[in-house]
């Protein structure tokens, strides 16, 4: 990967991860697909590796990415999805062509066709937070506790009570000006 550009922060459910292209969405924004070429480093990044991708389908990519966090926030806070959201979700998850293999480990990979856009990677995105949002999956959908984040996360631990949507960013960031600002008012 590049290093003029932000890294990628990883995680383990698709959709949500990819929605983590744009963090800090409340403070100073970090857009981490700026380029078309960056979205063919993150979606490779996923196993879902594209030949090239224009500055529409990175359009396209963005638009999902926002629609996909609008209805991943509005189920984490037990709100009615946003209709415009739903709709480019359905639609991007029909428009592409992937299949589902079982590799010989037993888990599940996606395959794009073998001439693979960045459409066919976009339904599979599509599908996954269709699956996260609709319950299908078992976790909950929660929001980073973060007040420049907020990014949606899918929280799978046992407990269900994840507050960051990434420890070793937002976590450790909050825990570290929590900790700063308790020395300051002990007078250390």
């Amino acid at each position: 990967m590049r290093a003029d550009f932000p890294d990628f922060r990883l995680g383990s459910v698709l959709a949500t991860s990819f929605t983590g292209t744009l963090s800090e969405r409340h403070g100073d924004a970090v857009e981490r697909i700026p380029v078309p070429r960056r979205l063919v480093d993150w979606l490779a990044v996923y196993g879902l590796p594209v030949d090239s991708c224009t500055t529409a389908q990175l359009d396209l990519a963005r638009e999902l990415r926002e629609s996909i966090h609008a209805a991943a926030t509005a189920a984490a806070v037990q709100d009615a999805l946003p209709a415009a959201a739903v709709h480019v979700i359905n639609d991007r998850s029909t428009q592409g062509r992937a299949a589902a293999i079982l590799t010989p480990e037993g888990e599940r990979q996606w395959r794009l066709r073998s001439a693979s856009r960045v459409e066919d990677a976009l339904s599979v995105i599509a599908a996954d937070a269709i699956s996260i949002i609709s319950g299908e999956r078992d976790g909950r959908l929660a929001l980073c506790a973060s007040p420049t984040c907020r990014a949606a996360f899918f929280d799978t631990s046992r407990s269900r009570t994840r507050r960051w949507c990434d420890m070793n960013t937002c976590g450790n960031r909050e825990k570290k000006a929590r900790f700063n600002a308790n020395q300051r008012r002990s007078g250390r």
